[in-house]
Protein backbone atom coordinates (compact mmCIF):
# COMPACT_ATOMS: atom_id res chain seq x y z
CA UNK A 1 0.00 0.00 0.00
CA UNK A 2 1.93 3.10 -1.37
CA UNK A 3 0.92 6.27 1.07
CA UNK A 4 -0.22 9.13 -1.43
CA UNK A 5 -2.09 13.07 -1.17
CA UNK A 6 -4.89 12.35 0.96
CA UNK A 7 -7.54 14.68 1.42
CA UNK A 8 -8.65 13.25 5.13
CA UNK A 9 -11.99 11.87 6.31
CA UNK A 10 -14.70 13.94 7.41
CA UNK A 11 -13.29 13.83 11.02
CA UNK A 12 -10.14 15.29 10.55
CA UNK A 13 -8.11 11.86 10.30
CA UNK A 14 -5.65 11.22 7.33
CA UNK A 15 -5.79 7.05 6.83
CA UNK A 16 -2.07 7.16 4.77
CA UNK A 17 -0.86 8.29 8.95
CA UNK A 18 -1.64 4.36 9.81
CA UNK A 19 0.15 3.44 7.07
CA UNK A 20 3.00 5.74 7.36
CA UNK A 21 2.88 4.98 11.16
CA UNK A 22 3.37 1.29 10.45
CA UNK A 23 6.33 1.55 8.47
CA UNK A 24 8.12 4.17 10.90
CA UNK A 25 7.55 1.67 13.53
CA UNK A 26 8.97 -1.45 11.18
CA UNK A 27 11.74 1.00 10.19
CA UNK A 28 12.34 2.90 13.37
CA UNK A 29 13.96 4.96 11.22
CA UNK A 30 12.40 8.47 9.04
CA UNK A 31 15.03 7.44 6.23
CA UNK A 32 14.12 4.20 6.07
CA UNK A 33 10.51 4.64 6.01
CA UNK A 34 10.92 7.35 3.23
CA UNK A 35 12.42 4.74 1.03
CA UNK A 36 10.12 2.30 1.69
CA UNK A 37 7.13 4.88 0.94
CA UNK A 38 8.66 6.13 -2.06
CA UNK A 39 9.14 9.93 -0.17
CA UNK A 40 11.95 12.23 0.79
CA UNK A 41 12.67 12.18 4.33
CA UNK A 42 10.94 16.06 4.79
CA UNK A 43 8.05 14.43 3.30
CA UNK A 44 8.61 11.40 6.33
CA UNK A 45 9.74 13.92 8.84
CA UNK A 46 6.59 16.23 8.22
CA UNK A 47 4.16 12.69 8.17
CA UNK A 48 6.21 11.83 11.60
CA UNK A 49 5.32 14.94 12.95
CA UNK A 50 1.68 14.70 12.30
CA UNK A 51 1.72 11.08 13.65
CA UNK A 52 3.16 12.70 16.94
CA UNK A 53 0.25 15.74 16.56
CA UNK A 54 -2.43 13.04 16.43
CA UNK A 55 -1.57 10.70 19.21
CA UNK A 56 -0.41 12.92 21.56
CA UNK A 57 2.91 11.08 21.62
CA UNK A 58 6.50 11.19 20.57
CA UNK A 59 6.29 8.29 19.11
CA UNK A 60 10.06 7.60 17.71
CA UNK A 61 13.00 8.75 20.46
CA UNK A 62 16.24 9.18 19.77
CA UNK A 63 18.63 7.06 21.34
CA UNK A 64 22.23 7.50 20.71
CA UNK A 65 22.56 7.36 16.65
CA UNK A 66 19.31 5.33 16.78
CA UNK A 67 15.25 6.10 17.06
CA UNK A 68 13.57 3.69 19.34
CA UNK A 69 9.58 3.56 19.71
CA UNK A 70 8.15 4.86 23.20
CA UNK A 71 6.09 2.80 25.58
CA UNK A 72 2.77 4.04 23.76
CA UNK A 73 3.87 3.35 20.53
CA UNK A 74 4.68 -0.01 21.19
CA UNK A 75 1.31 -0.51 22.88
CA UNK A 76 -0.54 0.49 19.52
CA UNK A 77 2.03 -1.40 17.31
CA UNK A 78 0.22 -4.46 16.85
CA UNK A 79 -3.76 -2.97 16.29
CA UNK A 80 -1.82 -0.66 13.84
CA UNK A 81 -0.72 -3.59 11.84
CA UNK A 82 -3.37 -5.31 12.05
CA UNK A 83 -5.47 -2.31 10.65
CA UNK A 84 -2.87 -1.68 7.85
CA UNK A 85 -3.21 -4.99 7.21
CA UNK A 86 -6.77 -5.52 6.84
CA UNK A 87 -7.05 -2.56 4.27
CA UNK A 88 -4.22 -4.93 2.06
CA UNK A 89 -6.94 -7.47 1.96
CA UNK A 90 -9.94 -5.48 1.29
CA UNK A 91 -8.11 -3.58 -1.94
CA UNK A 92 -6.33 -6.46 -3.12
CA UNK A 93 -7.93 -8.33 -6.39
CA UNK A 94 -9.46 -11.41 -5.08
CA UNK A 95 -7.19 -13.75 -2.84
CA UNK A 96 -4.76 -14.57 -5.58
CA UNK A 97 -2.14 -12.05 -4.15
CA UNK A 98 1.11 -11.87 -6.38
CA UNK A 99 3.60 -12.42 -4.15
CA UNK A 100 6.57 -10.91 -6.25
CA UNK A 101 4.68 -7.57 -5.81
CA UNK A 102 4.45 -7.92 -1.71
CA UNK A 103 6.88 -5.14 -0.03
CA UNK A 104 7.16 -6.37 3.42
CA UNK A 105 9.42 -6.65 6.27
CA UNK A 106 8.56 -10.19 8.70
CA UNK A 107 10.11 -10.33 11.92
CA UNK A 108 10.72 -14.33 12.97
CA UNK A 109 11.97 -15.18 16.74
CA UNK A 110 14.00 -18.68 17.19
CA UNK A 111 16.54 -20.17 18.31
CA UNK A 112 20.22 -19.48 16.88
CA UNK A 113 20.33 -23.31 16.04
CA UNK A 114 17.03 -23.56 13.97
CA UNK A 115 18.17 -20.08 12.28
CA UNK A 116 21.72 -21.42 11.37
CA UNK A 117 20.11 -24.56 9.88
CA UNK A 118 16.84 -23.03 8.26
CA UNK A 119 17.89 -19.15 7.16
CA UNK A 120 19.89 -19.63 4.41
CA UNK A 121 17.08 -21.65 2.17
CA UNK A 122 14.16 -19.35 4.21
CA UNK A 123 16.36 -16.49 2.29
CA UNK A 124 16.77 -18.07 -1.10
CA UNK A 125 13.27 -19.00 -1.00
CA UNK A 126 12.26 -15.26 -0.54
CA UNK A 127 14.39 -14.06 -3.09
CA UNK A 128 13.03 -16.29 -5.51
CA UNK A 129 9.41 -16.22 -4.85
CA UNK A 130 8.53 -13.11 -3.04
CA UNK A 131 11.90 -10.68 -3.66
CA UNK A 132 9.97 -7.72 -1.71
CA UNK A 133 9.62 -9.75 1.40
CA UNK A 134 12.69 -8.85 3.92
CA UNK A 135 12.79 -11.79 7.04
CA UNK A 136 14.67 -10.40 10.19
CA UNK A 137 15.24 -12.66 13.15
CA UNK A 138 15.49 -12.39 16.38
CA UNK A 139 17.10 -14.04 19.64
CA UNK A 140 15.14 -15.86 22.16
CA UNK A 141 15.15 -13.74 24.82
CA UNK A 142 15.97 -14.95 28.73
CA UNK A 143 12.50 -13.86 29.44
CA UNK A 144 9.06 -14.05 27.75
CA UNK A 145 8.36 -11.23 26.33
CA UNK A 146 5.00 -10.94 24.69
CA UNK A 147 6.34 -10.61 21.36
CA UNK A 148 3.27 -11.70 18.64
CA UNK A 149 0.77 -9.97 20.89
CA UNK A 150 2.63 -6.98 20.72
CA UNK A 151 3.35 -7.07 17.29
CA UNK A 152 7.20 -7.20 17.75
CA UNK A 153 7.07 -10.33 16.05
CA UNK A 154 5.33 -12.25 13.15
CA UNK A 155 6.09 -15.60 13.64
CA UNK A 156 7.98 -17.73 16.79
CA UNK A 157 9.70 -20.60 15.78
CA UNK A 158 11.01 -23.71 17.96
CA UNK A 159 9.65 -24.92 20.83
CA UNK A 160 6.50 -22.68 21.96
CA UNK A 161 5.72 -22.33 25.41
CA UNK A 162 3.37 -19.15 25.21
CA UNK A 163 0.69 -18.92 27.56
CA UNK A 164 -1.42 -16.00 25.69
CA UNK A 165 -4.96 -17.47 24.95
CA UNK A 166 -5.17 -15.54 21.47
CA UNK A 167 -1.84 -16.78 20.43
CA UNK A 168 -2.42 -20.03 17.12
CA UNK A 169 0.02 -22.23 18.06
CA UNK A 170 1.04 -25.12 15.49
CA UNK A 171 2.98 -28.44 16.82
CA UNK A 172 4.64 -29.33 14.02
CA UNK A 173 6.89 -32.61 14.83
CA UNK A 174 9.11 -33.50 17.81
CA UNK A 175 12.60 -33.38 18.17
CA UNK A 176 15.04 -35.10 20.52
CA UNK A 177 18.43 -34.78 21.90
CA UNK A 178 21.72 -36.01 20.81
CA UNK A 179 24.80 -35.99 22.54
CA UNK A 180 27.88 -34.02 20.92
CA UNK A 181 31.34 -33.80 21.39
CA UNK A 182 34.84 -32.96 19.80
CA UNK A 183 36.41 -35.82 17.17
CA UNK A 184 38.16 -38.56 18.99
CA UNK A 185 36.86 -38.08 22.19
CA UNK A 186 36.55 -41.13 24.42
CA UNK A 187 32.97 -41.43 25.39
CA UNK A 188 33.23 -42.18 21.95
CA UNK A 189 35.44 -45.45 22.39
CA UNK A 190 33.23 -48.62 24.28
CA UNK A 191 29.92 -49.26 25.61
CA UNK A 192 28.53 -45.91 26.44
CA UNK A 193 26.37 -46.58 29.90
CA UNK A 194 24.51 -43.89 31.91
CA UNK A 195 27.77 -44.16 34.77
CA UNK A 196 30.52 -43.66 32.25
CA UNK A 197 28.15 -40.97 30.77
CA UNK A 198 28.02 -39.14 34.05
CA UNK A 199 30.96 -39.18 35.54
CA UNK A 200 33.98 -39.25 33.02
CA UNK A 201 33.41 -36.11 31.69
CA UNK A 202 32.66 -32.44 32.75
CA UNK A 203 29.04 -31.63 31.04
CA UNK A 204 28.04 -28.10 29.18
CA UNK A 205 24.91 -27.34 30.18
CA UNK A 206 22.87 -25.00 26.93
CA UNK A 207 20.33 -22.48 28.28
CA UNK A 208 18.76 -18.89 27.74
CA UNK A 209 18.04 -18.72 31.01
CA UNK A 210 21.34 -19.70 32.44
CA UNK A 211 19.99 -22.95 33.77
CA UNK A 212 22.77 -25.02 35.29
CA UNK A 213 20.78 -28.12 35.50
CA UNK A 214 17.61 -29.97 32.69
CA UNK A 215 16.07 -33.20 31.91
CA UNK A 216 19.14 -34.67 31.95
CA UNK A 217 19.71 -34.18 35.23
CA UNK A 218 16.20 -35.35 36.07
CA UNK A 219 16.96 -38.83 34.33
CA UNK A 220 20.41 -39.51 36.34
CA UNK A 221 19.05 -38.35 39.51
CA UNK A 222 16.23 -41.39 38.45
CA UNK A 223 19.58 -43.78 38.71
CA UNK A 224 20.91 -42.52 41.68
CA UNK A 225 23.89 -40.40 39.10
CA UNK A 226 24.89 -37.13 38.98
CA UNK A 227 26.90 -35.08 36.42
CA UNK A 228 29.32 -32.38 36.99
CA UNK A 229 28.16 -29.46 34.57
CA UNK A 230 31.07 -26.85 34.40
CA UNK A 231 29.18 -24.32 33.15
CA UNK A 232 25.89 -23.06 30.65
CA UNK A 233 26.08 -21.11 27.21
CA UNK A 234 23.11 -19.24 26.25
CA UNK A 235 22.58 -21.36 23.00
CA UNK A 236 23.13 -24.26 20.90
CA UNK A 237 25.41 -22.93 17.93
CA UNK A 238 27.65 -21.06 20.81
CA UNK A 239 28.25 -24.52 22.96
CA UNK A 240 29.57 -26.31 19.76
CA UNK A 241 32.53 -23.72 19.44
CA UNK A 242 33.10 -25.13 23.33
CA UNK A 243 32.75 -28.46 22.54
CA UNK A 244 35.12 -28.47 19.43
CA UNK A 245 37.84 -26.90 21.60
CA UNK A 246 37.44 -28.97 24.50
CA UNK A 247 36.83 -32.45 25.99
CA UNK A 248 33.55 -31.28 27.90
CA UNK A 249 29.90 -32.90 26.61
CA UNK A 250 27.19 -31.34 25.19
CA UNK A 251 23.94 -32.07 24.06
CA UNK A 252 22.22 -31.03 20.01
CA UNK A 253 18.87 -31.16 18.56
CA UNK A 254 18.33 -34.02 15.82
CA UNK A 255 17.77 -30.58 13.92
CA UNK A 256 20.75 -29.35 14.75
CA UNK A 257 23.23 -31.90 13.39
CA UNK A 258 24.25 -30.34 10.71
CA UNK A 259 25.91 -27.35 12.88
CA UNK A 260 28.02 -30.21 14.56
CA UNK A 261 28.97 -31.69 11.61
CA UNK A 262 30.26 -28.85 10.04
CA UNK A 263 32.28 -28.17 12.90
CA UNK A 264 33.62 -31.69 13.01
CA UNK A 265 31.43 -32.96 15.84
CA UNK A 266 30.62 -35.89 16.40
CA UNK A 267 27.20 -36.60 17.96
CA UNK A 268 26.29 -39.94 20.41
CA UNK A 269 23.16 -41.88 21.30
CA UNK A 270 22.54 -40.70 25.44
CA UNK A 271 22.01 -43.63 27.41
CA UNK A 272 19.13 -42.07 28.71
CA UNK A 273 15.43 -41.93 28.31
CA UNK A 274 15.26 -37.88 27.57
CA UNK A 275 11.56 -36.65 26.81
CA UNK A 276 10.88 -35.10 23.02
CA UNK A 277 11.21 -31.44 22.55
CA UNK A 278 7.97 -30.40 20.59
CA UNK A 279 8.74 -28.10 17.74
CA UNK A 280 5.82 -25.86 15.78
CA UNK A 281 4.97 -22.34 14.96
CA UNK A 282 2.97 -19.77 16.80
CA UNK A 283 1.46 -16.12 15.33
CA UNK A 284 -1.33 -13.53 16.45
CA UNK A 285 -4.79 -14.54 14.70
CA UNK A 286 -4.62 -10.86 13.28
CA UNK A 287 -1.96 -12.36 10.41
CA UNK A 288 -4.66 -15.49 9.66
CA UNK A 289 -5.66 -13.79 6.34
CA UNK A 290 -2.80 -12.09 5.44
CA UNK A 291 -1.92 -13.55 1.84
CA UNK A 292 1.80 -12.68 2.67
CA UNK A 293 2.30 -14.36 6.03
CA UNK A 294 0.47 -17.47 4.69
CA UNK A 295 3.36 -18.18 2.49
CA UNK A 296 5.85 -17.21 5.39
CA UNK A 297 4.22 -19.91 7.70
CA UNK A 298 4.19 -22.49 4.32
CA UNK A 299 7.73 -21.82 3.84
CA UNK A 300 8.53 -22.13 7.50
CA UNK A 301 6.39 -25.09 8.01
CA UNK A 302 7.85 -26.77 4.91
CA UNK A 303 11.11 -26.35 6.44
CA UNK A 304 11.52 -27.67 9.54
CA UNK A 305 9.11 -30.84 8.86
CA UNK A 306 11.55 -31.57 5.67
CA UNK A 307 14.26 -34.56 6.34
CA UNK A 308 17.75 -33.56 6.64
CA UNK A 309 19.65 -34.74 4.16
Amino acid sequence: MRMTQSTGTPAGLDLNLLVALDVLLEEESVQGAARRLHLSEPAMSRALGRIRRALGDPVLVRAGRRMVPTPHALAVRAEVSAVVERARALFAPGRDTDLRTVSRTFTIVGSDAIVGTHAAVLFARAAAEAPGIRIRFLAEAHVDLPYLRQGMADLEVGSIDTTAPEVRVEQLHEDRMLGAVRSGHPLLTGELTPERYATEVGHLNVSRRGKLHGPVDAALAELGLERRVVGTVGTFPASLFVLRDSDLAGLITTGGVPLATALGLATFEVPLPLPPIPLGLAWHPRHDADPAHAWLRRCVRELMTSPFI
